[in-house]
């Protein structure tokens, strides 16, 4: 690295997981570059057996199969490799800090290994790109129609500079749709997908309804009336702070009828 002086080894890292649960899911694929203060390079990148399924949802973001991780090694057998590597370093990362490190964090606990944070830094560049490039409207204005907002915060000032922003992004993108169906798409491009508005059913390539958190994540809920603890699990949702369209669309279920996708 040109910019940054180290004064000990560097790992940056990145994971790919069964979902976002930092308990409950999984690593499937993990990388680790470690730089050393003299420029030395050292790469460890592996797919990782869970153990567990890889739900849809989480294959549709990183196209890694169950097939793709049934012969390589769990994340126990590769331990010892990625402790040497993360020895005596600090850490850098995209998103890392809220994420990849705790769930890093998590799966070397389960395979019995501790990884001491103390002492350690880490640098997360989405942090330091959130920062230095707010991501607001007073931005965007600045960047795309070169002058600085005024009045911000006043409801029809950000109206005028929303607009004049849209006008900007399409004056810009070339290769944005102009049509508003075809832009409407592409801001909405889960638009279909997800059955309820909090995103905690999606339709399935079959067209059922799967779970997409908790110990149920990844099943059908066919699948999970017929098991018991699983009736039992969808009737403590309807007791929970869920929505009212998802506690319909599970009382349903519970009677038998279930979602279908149409087309």
């Amino acid at each position: 690295m040109q910019n940054l002086k180290l004064e000990r080894p560097l790992v940056g890292f990145d994971l790919e997981t069964t979902g976002v649960d930092v308990d409950r899911d999984r690593i499937v694929q993990i990388a680790l570059v470690r730089l050393a203060p003299d420029g030395r390079r050292a790469t460890l990148a592996s797919l990782v057996n869970p153990r567990q399924p890889i739900p849809p949802q989480a294959t549709a973001v990183h196209g890694i199969t169950d097939a793709d991780v049934a012969d390589k090694p769990t994340f126990a057998e590769l331990r010892p490799e990625i402790e040497e590597m993360l020895k005596d370093a600090d850490l850098a990362g995209f998103n890392s800090i809220r994420f990849d490190l705790p769930l890093l964090q998590a799966e070397l606990k389960r395979a019995g290994g501790l990884f001491e944070l103390r002492g350690v830094r880490h640098l997360d560049a989405m942090r330091i790109f959130h920062t230095m490039e707010p991501r607001n409207l007073t931005a965007a204005y600045r960047y795309y129609c070169d002058a600085d907002l005024t009045g911000a915060h006043d409801a029809l000032a950000d109206v005028n500079a929303t607009l004049d922003v849209l006008d900007a992004q399409l004056g810009r993108y070339a290769d944005l749709p102009r049509e508003i169906d075809e832009l409407h798409r592409f801001c909405n491009p889960d638009e279909g997908k997800y059955l309820d508005r909090k995103r905690k059913l999606i339709w399935s390539d079959g067209g059922d309804a799967v779970l997409t958190f908790g110990k149920f994540n990844g099943r059908t809920l066919q699948e999970i009336c017929k098991v018991p603890d699983g009736r039992s699990y969808l009737e403590w949702m309807l007791t929970k702070d869920f929505d009212e369209d998802l506690k319909g669309i599970l009382r349903e279920a519970l009677d038998g009828v279930f979602p279908q996708r149409e087309g």
